[in-house]
């Protein structure tokens, strides 16, 4: 098939499996488009308000689905407003193709019209960027860009399509999708002794991260779990591995994970780290970050290996495969002690007086009425903040990936978008967006692809009229200096939502949280909930940066 360029890409994305694209058109990007007019029966487009809400909906497509997401913007200013997208998927190992259109191959490199080296600027956030200048280039370059996104540790791929090679024409041969290699266990000698490090641990414990979401390895991780009877500790990007509800699951781990994780960290004589990274967030002080114990990783990236926490053996490859080995020839392990002990851990503050300010609803009220209300296979997608931590901490997280959040990067703005590619890929289901105002600031903008498309996310703004997150570190360790993080919006988030074309409501008591959240999710159709919590209800219990269990705040 003679075919132009534009043309090579559409056919590209459906040899690869492609139903739905997020983007903005514009001047460099107009071949491509046009052929997607002709494409609109196969390959669905979703327009968002801006570019960084498409290229996060990418995001949030592939989180929820685990298949590779598209975001397609023109040059210049469409192109560098995808970066942060592209930061937040490369951190938290999110697999996301870009296509960038630019200007004509003639016109590069001469400050032209909308041109930037968009090629050269997401290289360190990318696994990979490529700039095609020649038509006959194109299709192998999508192909493997597709292929490199799902390969190892998956993250994002940028292809920059200057206008006339999506112009030009060349033979065009399908070809079927490259399979995804399959890693195996590298150093498979490994593998008998940490089985024999498992049977000799009294106290083992198991820091499950979102490698084990990205492996699609969740059945055998809980085999796996269960059968050496160990505690299961997640990260931020790790919860939904193993159910909430399930015995083994200790919930969140880190800086505001419950006080019983971080005395699992610190009193266990095994650590399984499996598809986690020991950011700073979770060990604090890396020092002192299980010294106590055998810290053991399972992991696909060597890099990670010894780069912030020193590990006493590891086996590298594929999660999924690396637990079936683990488990073959490995007997039952029995440890109903230990896990007792966490038990009363974290079962330790209870007597403790949560101090509530009974004028406001609380957000772990909203939550918990929330976890009676949604389906175990509805999503939660979040932004970044306070709201986020409480997510972590009182949301029941029964099934793997159906939490999006932005783990590494910390992305204020990111949740609207993620939520709106997991509502376009499960029409099925319910999306919920749970923010703070200040995150809902950064991307109110997007309520109008709420509307334009009828996706039914109900939003949760956690409205307390500050910074949250920000103001609590100025509470704990900037002497109540509170520098911009009161900011005196008058924002009607009511008004704001009917001005989009949405229903709004609000929550400004205990009372009304049942009802209301029961009344948004009844309309299914998108819908936006001010809920008016207290500016000084705090994330707790809080390990401060750099330091221990040993020094938990669990009042202020």
């Amino acid at each position: 098939m003679l075919l132009t360029g534009a043309e090579i890409i559409c056919e590209c994305l459906l040899e690869q499996g492609v139903d739905t694209v997020f983007g903005y058109p514009g001047g460099a990007a107009l071949n491509t488009y046009d052929a997607l007019y002709k494409y609109s029966d196969r390959i669905k487009h979703v327009l968002t308000a801006h570019e960084q809400g498409a290229s996060h909906a990418a995001d949030g497509y592939a989180r929820s689905t685990g298949r590779t997401g598209v975001v397609m913007t023109t040059s210049g200013p469409g192109a560098t407003n995808i970066v942060t997208g592209l930061a937040t998927a490369n951190i938290d190992s999110i697999p996301v193709v870009a296509i960038t259109g630019n200007v004509t191959t003639d016109q590069l490199g001469r400050d032209s019209f909308q041109e930037v080296d968009i090629v050269d600027i997401v290289k360190p956030i990318t696994k990979a960027s490529y700039l095609v200048e020649k038509v006959e280039d194109l299709a192998p370059a999508i192909r493997k860009a597709f292929a490199l996104a799902q390969d190892g540790r998956k993250g994002p791929v940028l292809v920059d399509v200057p206008k006339d090679v999506t112009a030009n024409k060349t033979e065009f041969t399908p070809a079927e999708p490259k399979k995804p290699r399959i890693f195996e266990v590298k150093n498979p000698e490994s593998i008998r002794v940490v089985q024999e490090l498992i049977r000799n641990s009294k106290r083992p414990m198991i820091y499950a991260g979102g490698g084990i979401l990205s492996a699609n390895a969740s059945p055998e991780f809980k085999a796996f779990a269960e059968l050496i009877d160990a505690p299961v500790c997640c990260s931020l990007m790790g919860l939904g591995c193993i159910p909430a509800s399930h015995p083994l699951c200790m919930g969140n781990i880190g800086m505001h994970g419950g006080y019983e994780t971080g005395m699992a960290t610190a009193e266990c004589d095994l650590m399984i780290a499996c598809g986690a990274r020991f950011s700073d967030r979770v060990a604090g002080d890396r020092e002192k970050f299980g010294e106590q114990a055998k810290i053991i990783q399972l992991e696909i990236d060597e890099k990670e290996i010894n780069k912030n926490v020193h590990v006493d053996e590891y086996i590298l490859g594929d999660v999924k495969e690396i637990l079936i080995a683990l488990t073959v020839g490995l007997e039952q392990q029995n440890h109903a002690d230990w896990i007792a002990k966490i038990g009363e851990w974290k079962h330790k503050f209870d007597d403790k007086e949560v101090k509530k300010d009974s004028s406001y609803p609380s957000a772990r009220e909203v939550l918990e009425a929330l976890n009676d209300i949604k389906a175990d296979d509805d999503i939660i997608a979040t932004d970044v903040g306070q709201h986020q931590m409480w997510v972590a901490q009182y949301s029941k997280i029964e099934k793997n990936k159906t939490l999006l959040t932005s783990g590494g990067m910390g992305t204020m703005g990111f949740g609207m978008g993620a939520a709106v590619g997991a509502q376009v890929s499960h029409p099925d289901k319910r999306v919920f967006l749970v923010t703070g105002d200040g995150s809902f600031h950064m991307n109110l903008n997007e309520l109008v692809t709420l509307k334009s498309y009828d996706l039914p996310v109900v939003v949760l703004i956690m409205n307390n009229s500050v910074l949250g997150m920000v103001r609590q570190w100025q509470k704990l360790f900037y002497g109540n200096r509170f520098s911009q993080t009161d900011p005196h919006r008058a924002t009607d988030f009511v008004k704001l939502a009917n001005a989009f074309g949405i229903d709004g409501m609000t929550i400004s008591s205990s009372e009304e949280i049942e009802p209301v959240l029961k009344a948004a999710v009844a309309l299914n159709k998108p819908v936006v909930v001010d809920i008016k919590i207290s500016p000084d209800e705090n994330v707790l219990p809080m390990i401060p940066p750099g330091k221990t269990v040993n020094e938990i705040i669990t009042e202020m």
